[in-house]
């Protein structure tokens, strides 16, 4: 009778997906049967690979057929050999990340290209001949993100850059693009859709002109960046406002650091733009009446950064507010005349609003009794994330009192905050965080806790005053703790960390670096390795030596050590 309702495969692998949030969600569902391991192999798709991965690439490429992307980010080896071993599986690579610190592999690719044209997606740090090779390798290309060394010669460009498929391009940092080169780019790739261009202070021969007559003919540009470098900051011409009031499919655009005027921001108002995402980070020379203009526009907006806008004051953002009723994230970090006054409008106005950054601002400068009438304690479960750090203003009371009126919070961060015993109330009534962040809080006190946080998977409690007696709780009361990070919390020992890789038995990372108190015994790490097999990621303090011989058998468990 059991096997009439057994399943086949494909309607397992159909309730997984559906399930699933992320690779790591497979790892319990792979130790049910052998059936629930080929099905979850099946459904892994990326790889990050770091150098003490390679020993293991075999076993691992056998096991996870369907790869398509792979990220070499934070691998030094050399990349020749690695890609000359992947070709001979039969993958159908789609994305490749390569360190920017790392040279383009000339060989690897030509062997790699051989083997696999299916490539989409390129990250790297190409030089002058790199850019042919590439073109030539993996013609399909729609999304290539290069970074380019300062070192170029004035001779390179990108007009090589054939490909006809390209849809999306970041070019930041090529010091030595000019007009013509970007006019042609963009003139040849007829399919483009993205564009971001950070432009530094030495990028001397790309003018203002020249972007403005790259992008006046691409109708189908739907995501526009435009920044320079803190130290570079130039006004974006009338020309460049004129060419991105014609892009009419246009829904991001990125503005930071740049110098704009409100009566640039009034002309991109009447374009009507259709923008869902709008970036206008530590921009200068505007005021409250063109940012007015032009957000009273954007009907349609969803997320808006705003960060260090220094005039703006509470009142404005209230008026603001009325016009965002599409907002799902906010970023007012740095505009310091921000209270809590701000934080409620948003909140009341913006119904759809589960993100918000309000970093470094007057957030708590006023007591929250101050606001009942405003308020009425009303509860907001659309708050998801907030993001409070840098407010000295901010008290255990108002704390507690936030998490009254956003009881569905998941992600929290009172960095450098006034917090104590606080913060327990605020995990009592937050059920539902999952990431909680409180680095260089002093006074932090989690010691009264006596309940389950069920959902807790990342805590930050970096540069505290911690001891093993908070890690004892944190062991007892965050089961489902999956990356803890200790770093520079000199009252912990080893006695502590013990605790929390024996207690919280889904933890995969560890951070304890700085941490002088917590000894190197190769007995003690070896028996913690080997009682959590999930521990995948070990930044151990710095009289800890992986490379000493006495640690092989340690690192064998396949756990990362760094």
């Amino acid at each position: 009778m059991a096997a009439d309702f057994d399943l086949p495969n494909e309607c397992w692998e159909c309730v997984i997906k559906f399930l699933r949030s992320d690779h790591r969600s497979l790892e319990s569902l792979s130790l049910v049967s052998k059936q629930f391991l080929s099905i979850t192999n099946r459904l892994r798709f990326s790889l990050t690979i770091y150098d003490a991965t390679i020993p293991f690439l075999p076993r691992l490429f056998h096991r996870f057929t369907n790869l398509t992307s792979l990220d070499f980010t934070f691998f030094c080896g050399d990349l020749n050999a690695l890609l000359c071993q992947i070709s001979y599986f039969s993958f159908h690579l789609k994305s490749l990340k390569l360190s920017i610190q790392c040279p383009i592999p000339k060989d690897g690719f030509r062997i790699l290209a051989t083997k696999m044209k299916t490539l989409t997606s390129l990250t790297g740090s190409v030089t002058k001949t790199d850019i042919v090779l590439i073109a030539e390798c993996f013609p399909f290309l729609e999304e290539v993100d290069l970074n380019f060394p300062q070192s170029n010669d004035r001779h390179t460009n990108i007009l090589p850059l054939a490909l006809p498929k390209l849809r999306k391009i970041n070019i930041s940092g090529y010091c030595f693009i000019d007009d013509s080169s970007l006019f042609h780019l963009c003139k040849i790739c007829e399919l483009l859709e993205e564009l971001e261009l950070v432009m530094f202070e030495y990028c001397k021969y790309l003018t203002h002109v020249g972007i403005a007559s790259a992008i006046r003919d691409k109708p189908n540009l739907k995501s526009f960046k435009i920044c320079f470098d803190e130290f570079g900051r130039m006004y974006v011409s009338s020309k460049v406002i004129n060419s991105i009031r014609s892009l009419k499919s246009l829904t991001y655009l990125n503005l930071s650091y740049v110098l704009i005027s409100d009566r640039s921001l009034s002309s991109l108002a009447e374009a009507g733009l259709p923008l869902k995402r709008l970036v206008i980070k530590r921009c200068m020379h505007y005021s409250y009446a063109g940012i007015f203009c032009l957000l009273s526009k954007c009907r349609f907006l969803q997320h808006l950064d705003l960060e260090s806008v220094q005039f703006l004051i509470d009142e404005q953002v209230a008026e603001l507010s009325l016009f965002l009723g599409n907002l799902v994230s906010i970023n007012l970090s740095e505009s310091k005349m921000l209270t809590n006054l701000a934080l409620f409008a948003l909140v009341k106005n913006c119904r759809f609003l589960g993100d918000i950054r309000m970093e470094n601002t007057g957030i708590g400068k006023f007591s929250l009794e101050n606001y009942n009438s405003l308020m009425d304690f009303v509860v907001y479960p659309q708050v998801k994330s907030l993001h409070l750090a840098n407010n000295s203003w901010l008290s255990d009371e108002s704390m507690k009192k936030f998490a009254s009126i956003f009881p569905n919070l998941q992600v929290l961060d009172t960095s450098d905050c006034k917090l104590s015993e606080g913060i327990v109330e605020v995990l009592r009534s937050c059920c539902k965080m999952m990431h909680l962040s409180m680095t260089y809080c002093p006074k932090l006190e989690l010691l009264g806790m006596n309940f389950q946080v069920p959902q807790l998977e990342i805590l930050n409690l970096s540069m505290s005053t911690i001891g093993d007696e908070t890690l004892y709780m944190i062991s007892k009361n965050f089961s489902r703790l999956r990356q803890l990070i200790l770093e520079m919390c000199s009252h912990i020992t080893e006695k502590g960390v013990g605790q929390v890789v024996k207690n919280c038995t889904q933890l995969r990372e560890i951070n304890i670096e700085y941490c002088r108190n917590v000894g190197a015994d190769v007995g003690f790490w070896l028996a913690m390795v080997c009682s959590r097999p999930s521990l995948r990621k070990i930044i151990a303090p710095s009289h800890f030596d992986p490379t000493d011989t006495k640690w092989i058998p340690l690192l064998d468990h396949g756990c990362l050590v760094c």
